[in-house]
């Protein structure tokens, strides 16, 4: 039977972190960490099936979403910092004995965490986030020259990505029945983009993404040490992060169980039923 879903928020270091909450405290947990540029709404059909057998915690990032959204000259962003936030979430929560669900930028500040953090892993589940240069498709060029220089041509081309036609793009593109995935889910990823002051906020993350390529070696480094238990379900025809950075992770994770889909970045959206009942077979199993 499911259960109700809470919407919940906590100060953390000043801001206000809004939450999503469901399930039982004594099921097995799973925190869910969102990608660009959504919230912990991408979750919302995960959540519903899963909590009957789990507890769940979905925050949105600084921002992000309900989160406060301070500023760039009140908040450095980086995925340094948000790292930061969230594993001080994890604390004020006293959250146990995690598995880590990662998409997109939930990687970066999971993966940070889980390097510092090595006690707090029960097992990661990750979709669509990268460790392994295999993963970097061509559709990130504008994004990545950006990262190289901050000129107005490389600025606007990275504002492109911030742009309505291109979260739609985001996740209608691959999908295998584009049909079935709800426009509000990208009207309100625009919804939140739109803010005064948000493009500033974003902008900073493109530019700071580079020092998540720069940690992948350690990234990969710590799941070779530690080899926790994991779980990748990929969309296979996402044009951003693509198929072959699911695979990446039988380099270093030899028990790593992959699961290669037929959907784009936002692969929860169609296929939430599929990854749920994986899920489930992974942890309860």
């Amino acid at each position: 039977m499911k259960n109700q879903v809470y919407y919940k928020n906590v100060e953390i270091n000043g801001q206000k972190i809004f939450y999503r909450e469901a399930g039982r405290a004594e099921n097995p947990l799973i925190l869910l960490l969102h990608g660009f540029p959504s919230s912990s709404h991408m979750y919302r059909n995960l959540i519903d099936e899963l909590s009957d057998s789990f507890y769940l915690i979905a925050p949105d990032y600084p921002g992000f979403g309900q989160s406060s959204a301070p500023n760039v000259e009140e908040f450095q962003y980086t995925f340094h910092n948000l790292s930061i936030v969230i594993e001080s979430f994890i604390d004020k929560l006293q959250l146990k004995n995690i598995n880590f669900y990662v998409q997109d930028y939930g990687g970066p500040i999971g993966f940070r965490i889980a390097s510092r953090r090595s006690e707090l892993i029960e097992s990661f589940i990750i979709q669509n986030a990268n460790s392994y240069l295999d993963g970097l498709g061509e559709a990130l060029a504008p994004l990545a020259a950006y990262i190289e220089s901050d000129s107005p041509e490389a600025e606007k081309g990275a504002r492109l990505f911030l742009k309505y036609e291109a979260t739609k793009w985001t996740y209608l593109d691959g999908a295998s029945e584009p049909e079935k995935i709800s426009p509000d889910s990208y009207a309100l990823d625009q919804f939140y983009l739109d803010r005064t002051g948000n493009d500033a906020i974003q902008l900073a993350l493109f530019r700071d993404y580079g020092s998540n390529i720069a940690l992948y070696p350690e990234w990969q480094n710590y799941l070779k040490t530690n080899q926790p238990k994991a779980l990748v379900v990929w969309g296979k025809n996402d044009k951003m992060f693509v198929e072959a950075g699911g695979w990446a992770y039988k380099k270093d994770l030899r028990n790593a169980e992959i699961h290669q889909l037929d959907g784009g970045h936002f692969l929860l959206e169609e296929h939430f039923i599929k990854v749920a009942q994986l899920i489930k077979e992974f942890i309860l199993k």
